[in-house]
Order: structure tokens, then C-alpha cells, then sequence
């Protein structure tokens, strides 16, 4: 196995505060310094920029508090800790992104007033299937998938869905127009 390549962070990380405040920039260098990082007014001194409610240079890796991520490297909320943001410089120091876990987007269930619902080609089909009736063995044998990726394609149409059965799956999925009715 290959390793990693590594960064290796200096105990004491250059740092340019940038804060229209003039207080802030005062509480953040103390904070600084009490960490044992150096901070700097060149901006070709410094390995990491900390930009509290400003907009820090690109061409420096930046740590930005209080605002929103924005595409820099790192973001702390109002209020960050010394050790978050001692955290935060050294993660950018090294090469990482930082964002607050509340931040973090995850993958939720569609709303059900959604009519945006985005289901795969394959997941259409088993949807198709189980709107026929056909058996999870059915469906693995028609579209020649294993049992287990039938079961999976269905989890996952049932969550994006928010459906608790199959019965509920199809009639969601024909309100939202995802099916087509079959008239016999």
C-alpha cells in the first residue's frame, strides 16, 4: 500500500490577521501568540491568513471566522474557540479544508412536495417492476441484477421517496409522475 504524502506543519504557523476591527485583530493576536504562532503583516510572510468577517487574499491558504465558506480552504462560526481555531490553521497549514459539522451538507430524503425526486435509470426500472408486482427474485432474474443489488435499488428509491412499503413507493412515485399508468 502507498503511503500518503504528508505535510509536515511547523509548531509555529506565520499567520496574517486580516479583521476590519482593530480590537479583533488585537484579541486574535494575543490568541495567536498565546498558541505560539507568529503573526505577521506581509502578506508574503505568511503561511495562513485568519480573516475574521473579511475577505482574505487568495494566494494564501485562509482560515475565514465568521462568514461563509465561500471556497476558502477553512471556515470557523462566530465564536470559534482558541483550539478550533488553532485546529483550523494547522489542518489549512497542511493542506485540509475546514467547515463546522453543522455546516456540512449531508444527503437527505426528498420533501414530498417535491416533484424533483432524481432516481437512477436502474432504480426506475425496479420501480417499474415492483408497480407490475413482480418479486425482488422476479426483478433480479428480469433485469439479470443479483438479489442483493435488487434490494439495494429499492432501499434506496424507498428512502429518496420517503415510502414505507412498496405500495406507497409506487403511488408516491405516480403522484409525482415518475410512472407511467398502465391501462389494460
Amino acid at each position: 500500500m502507498k503511503a500518503a504524502a504528508t505535510v509536515a506543519v511547523p509548531f509555529n504557523i506565520r499567520t496574517r490577521i486580516v479583521s476590519s476591527a482593530p480590537a479583533r485583530t488585537s484579541a486574535l493576536s494575543t490568541i495567536l501568540a498565546a498558541l505560539g504562532h507568529a503573526v505577521v503583516t506581509e502578506a508574503g510572510e505568511a503561511e495562513v491568513v485568519l480573516a475574521d468577517h473579511a475577505v482574505p487574499p487568495r494566494n494564501v491558504p485562509a482560515v475565514v471566522i465568521g462568514a461563509g465558506f465561500d471556497g476558502h480552504e477553512g471556515w470557523l462560526p462566530d465564536g470559534a474557540s482558541a483550539g478550533q481555531i488553532d485546529a483550523a490553521l494547522r489542518a489549512v497549514a497542511a493542506g485540509l479544508r475546514v467547515e463546522p459539522a453543522s455546516a456540512v451538507r449531508a444527503f437527505r430524503a426528498a420533501d414530498e412536495s417535491q416533484s424533483d425526486v432524481l432516481l437512477t435509470a436502474r432504480e426506475t426500472e425496479v420501480l417499474k417492476a415492483v408497480s407490475l408486482g413482480l418479486s425482488n427474485k422476479e426483478i433480479a432474474r428480469e433485469l439479470e441484477i443479483s438479489l442483493h443489488t435488487v434490494k439495494f435499488h429499492l432501499e434506496s428509491l424507498m428512502r429518496k421517496l420517503r415510502a414505507s412499503s412498496r405500495t406507497q413507493a409506487v403511488t408516491k412515485a405516480l403522484r409525482l409522475g415518475l410512472l407511467e399508468v398502465f391501462r389494460v
